[in-house]
């Protein structure tokens, strides 16, 4: 998960909405500033432009007016994670809460290798970590026979966006490289390194874990 800050005002039509009997909590501008505020990725497994996107209820609304009608409560995800999470998780921590640091709680770890599974460790004892975390194995590995498949097919997305990273990392540190060469491969890195790019969390972590990718990409971490 990375930090994504949501655009205020709400929307104004989901005051309007939620006066009525069957409101309406997708209306007016909310989907393209939903879309726009959380990069179009789902905000829980980082996939870029999802084919299928839910809006999802950060804390599950049950029939909660004031839930179901909250700007600050409406999420962007794709299906595959909003059933996985479903209104079993509400104590996790919330990527737009700035107070919640998500970037520095969770370690993501994947070697981009074919058939290797994903590892998120807990960077402390907090218990919306510990759930955050519990959540992620789900969405990344799979906990069911279909969700293992949908899993797996998102883990191969996985494999190639860091496969594409580590090339753009070995080509700019050849001694080779001309300068031209080096300054668009650096654009191309820090592009990975951006909030809008797919699985973000774990490129960054790929340059945490390395001392000298750190000293030399760490100001495009944020």
């Amino acid at each position: 998960m990375l930090f994504f800050k949501k655009s205020w005002p709400a929307p104004a039509c989901l005051e309007i909405e939620k006066k009525k009997v069957n409101g309406d909590y997708k209306c007016g501008d909310v989907l393209p500033r939903l879309m726009k505020d959380f990069k179009n990725k789902c905000y829980i497994c980082e996939q870029k432009e999802p084919t299928s996107i839910n809006v999802e209820h950060f804390i599950p609304h049950k029939g909660d007016t004031e839930l179901k009608f909250n700007w600050d409560n409406l999420f962007w995800s794709c299906s595959h994670c909003n059933n996985i999470k479903s209104d079993k998780y509400t104590n996790i921590l919330k990527c737009t809460d700035i107070n919640d640091d998500v970037e520095h709680k969770l370690k993501y770890i994947f070697k981009p290798f074919p058939f290797e599974k994903v590892k998120i460790e807990s960077l402390d004892q907090d218990d919306k970590t510990s759930n955050t975390r519990d959540l992620l194995l789900k969405v990344y590995n799979g906990h069911t026979p279909l969700k293992q498949i949908e899993s797996s097919n998102i883990r191969n997305k996985l494999l190639q966006e860091i496969k594409s990273f580590q090339e753009n990392l070995i080509e700019y540190f050849k001694d080779t490289i001309d300068e031209d060469d080096k300054k668009y491969l650096l654009i191309k890195i820090k592009q990975h390194l951006s909030s809008g790019s797919n699985f973000t969390s774990f490129k960054r972590w790929i340059i945490r874990e390395n001392k000298t990718l750190y000293n030399e990409f760490q100001q495009y971490l944020n």
